[in-house]
């Protein structure tokens, strides 16, 4: 296993806070978000967590029901 640097594990950390501070109401079910995760790991914009066509955090975009792939892959 790699162990993660302190600042990349911190910021893991904070997106995991933001996204369990969305209201649950606005959330998308479990096997939805993992399924628009799986897209944006396939994607060639998705840089270390961050899309790259609008600046997102993806783990958080994908957790929002509103929320849209901006290249409309879901």
């Amino acid at each position: 296993m790699i162990a993660l640097d302190t600042s990349k594990q911190a910021e893991l950390e904070k997106i995991k806070k933001y996204r369990e501070a969305i209201k649950q109401a606005d959330r998308v079910k479990d096997k939805e978000y993992e399924a628009r995760l799986d897209v944006c790991r396939a994607c060639e914009k998705l840089i270390d967590g961050t899309c790259l066509a609008c600046g997102c955090y993806v783990e958080l975009r994908a957790a929002v029901k509103i929320s849209h792939c901006p290249k409309k892959k879901w």
